[in-house]
């Protein structure tokens, strides 16, 4: 199946969008008719320049407000439709997307608009031009699919079929089952967007809240599934309006977009694979797998968490950093075998500094400072999720590799950082340290006071990518996003989302500020774009732990007094627990499955910092109610 891209998607001119759609590797695009009426040349000029980028151009559109009209007016349209049939011809485009009337004087006449719409299609075909009808959800009297199919079928022209858009049928709530009863030759094209729920006029939604698919909560899949069923077998073309993506780097979010296809793509193709117990849904979805050919990369394997946390150093901020680790109860394991590298070890928790000149964490850290250069994942097969994530367009990192070192699968994340794929041998995440030599371990047995194990990472976006990274980690890494919230700064609003993996081993937390001035802006600001500002460490016994690490030197947040005196008005709580927390700084949040508690250190050289969590029974959250208490305390301290 061909994939395209209606050039509405992207930012920047006609000419910039389409060579970033090339060089995604898109099939096709359709042209938005505003792109062409603002571009500075003939349609002949766009369908060469399409030709020598290699794509195809499967769809012109919109043309509005055209069935449903008076006789007067129908005549008028049928005028104005020559005129774009020749722009067509010009560009070698064979489809014209027909939107239903908005118009306020449209008629609701349906056997007016089917007539009308035979007669556009007689138009139409003698260009050999095929006519894409589709409902528009705020449309004057045309609102569904349903309705518009029985139009089309009353029409009964070759060259009408109906267009399905995600966006129109699931922003209204439709049930796609019906789309597998059209005959697949008479859906003329498919449109796909995925959108945030929203509360709100549909006509704005659409305008400036859709996303590529995977990046919503828009069950494409289902939808997808439907309109393979019905035998559809032409392109799958991406219509999304975002102000977001209208304003942010064309060739980024070119290649997202190609990415959300291609995630969308695998999902249905399980579905369409998998079992089930009814022989006549079987049968069709056989059928249907036989008639397309999906994506179906490799498998995602068993991904065991985090193996370890890079950060980039120099000499200076190396003997700083390890100081903090060292008051966190960090001990330091080993030295890298040939480079300037050290490893540092608590709990189940493995951190590398390093320094060493030359490397890829050097140049990390002349860019960024001191920062995470790099994440390690353990997985079962290292091979299988570096393939993975190539298939799904994310490039490959190779690395310096010193004598009888392991080398070990690596790519590079949406910020430039690294994700290395570190092979686990039975239970142990821990291979990679061959390439160091250890120091004595026999005092490492894990007390109820040590950190254990990652919790989460907490990342900060520059503006406009939470989307491209909420993607990345379902695609590649099988992550499933949570519901996003704002958070009050006091200069702004943060959107914060949480991207984890079912048995939430990994879990990602992604912070994102329109605003210049809010704490996550100035810390992207400080890290010149690096994206992680803070990571997280759980323990068994948090009182414990933090007053042993205070014991240490560990320099908390100051929390408001005013924080404690709240909380027994938000929870039910012990005054004496509240005591408790509030003389060692620790925030609390519960919800019905469980309770949260965590602290976090102060801000390390202006660019991240530390938490610390223990989650007591299933609470599956972040936090999120106390950011604001942690970020007044980070931005007075840090005046």
């Amino acid at each position: 199946m061909r994939r395209s891209i209606a050039t509405v998607c992207l930012s920047g001119t006609l000419e910039e969008k389409l060579e970033a759609i090339a060089s995604a590797r898109f099939d096709a695009v359709e042209i938005f008719e505003n792109d062409f009426i603002n571009y500075h040349g003939t349609a002949a000029d766009v369908r060469r320049l399409c030709h020598d980028l290699g794509l195809g151009i499967d769809l012109y559109q919109p043309f509005r407000d055209f069935e449903g009209v008076s006789d007067a007016q129908f005549r008028r349209n049928l005028d104005r439709v020559e005129r774009k049939f020749d722009i067509m011809e010009a560009l070698g485009a064979p489809q014209l997307l027909v939107c239903s009337s908005c118009a306020p004087d449209a008629i609701a006449d349906d056997a007016r608009s089917a007539a009308q719409l035979y007669e556009l299609a007689e138009r139409a075909a003698r260009r050999n031009i095929t006519i894409g009808f589709e409902a528009l959800a705020w449309s004057r009297h045309i609102r569904h699919y349903q309705h518009a199919w029985k139009i089309v079928k009353e029409a009964n022209h070759p060259h009408l079929g109906i267009l399905l858009d995600s966006f129109h049928i699931l922003s209204l709530g439709d049930d796609p089952a019906a789309i597998a009863d059209i005959p697949g030759d008479k859906i003329a094209f498919l449109q796909l967007a995925d959108a945030p729920y929203k509360v709100m006029d549909v006509l704005q939604w659409s305008r400036h809240f859709r996303c590529f698919p995977g990046q919503g909560n828009f069950d494409l899949v289902t939808f997808l599934e439907k309109v393979l069923l019905a035998g559809y077998t032409g392109p799958l073309s991406l219509e999304v309006f975002n102000d977001h993506f209208r304003a942010a780097p064309t060739r980024p979010t070119a290649i997202d977009a190609y990415r959300s296809l291609l995630y969308l793509e695998e999902a249905v193709e399980r579905r369409l694979a998998a079992p089930g117990d009814e022989v006549l849904l079987n049968q069709a979805r056989e059928a249907a797998a036989a008639r397309v050919e999906l994506f179906s990369p490799p498998r995602i394997p068993a991904l065991d968490g985090l193996a370890f946390i890079e950060f980039a150093v120099d000499t200076e901020s190396e003997r700083a950093l390890a100081q903090v680790l060292d008051a966190l109860g960090f001990r330091r394991a080993g030295e890298h075998r040939s480079k300037a590298v050290t490893l540092y070890r608590q709990g189940d928790i493995d951190i590398i500094l390093n320094a060493e000149p030359g490397s890829f964490a050097r140049s990390h850290f002349m860019q960024h400072g001191p920062s995470i250069c790099a994440l390690g994942i353990a997985t079962e097969d290292s091979l299988r999720a570096l393939n993975r994530a190539t298939a799904f367009g994310c490039p490959r990192f190779e690395g310096r590799i010193g004598p009888n070192e392991l080398k070990i699968p690596a790519i590079r994340a949406p910020d430039g950082s690294l994700i290395y794929f570190v092979p686990s041998t039975q239970g142990s995440k821990r291979l990679f340290e061959i390439d160091f030599l250890l120091e004595d371990e026999t005092a490492s047995a894990l007390s109820p006071t040590d950190l254990q194990a990652v919790d989460h990472i907490a990342q900060g976006l520059p503006q406009l990518r939470q989307d491209a990274w909420t993607l990345f980690y379902r695609a590649i890494l099988g992550g499933e996003p949570g519901e996003s919230m704002d958070l009050v700064d006091p200069y702004g609003l943060i959107s914060t989302r949480g991207v984890a993996t079912a048995d939430r081993k990994l879990r990602f937390v992604l912070d994102v500020s329109d605003s210049d001035t809010t704490t996550t802006a100035r810390t992207i600001t400080q890290l010149a774009g690096a994206s992680v500002h803070h990571v997280s460490f759980s323990c068994a016994d948090i009182f414990a732990t933090v007053e042993r690490l205070r014991a240490n030197g560990v320099s908390f947040i100051p929390v408001s007094p005013n924080y404690y005196d709240d909380l027994p008005t938000r929870f039910v709580l012990d005054d004496a627990l509240v005591a408790r927390m509030a003389a060692l700084g620790i925030l609390y949040d519960a919800t019905a499955e469980g309770e949260y508690f965590h602290v976090y250190t102060q801000v390390f050289a202006e660019r991240f910092f530390f938490e610390i969590v223990q989650r007591n029974g299933a609470y599956d959250g972040y936090g999120a109610a106390n950011a604001p208490a942690r970020m007044m305390a980070h931005l007075r301290t840090n005046r």
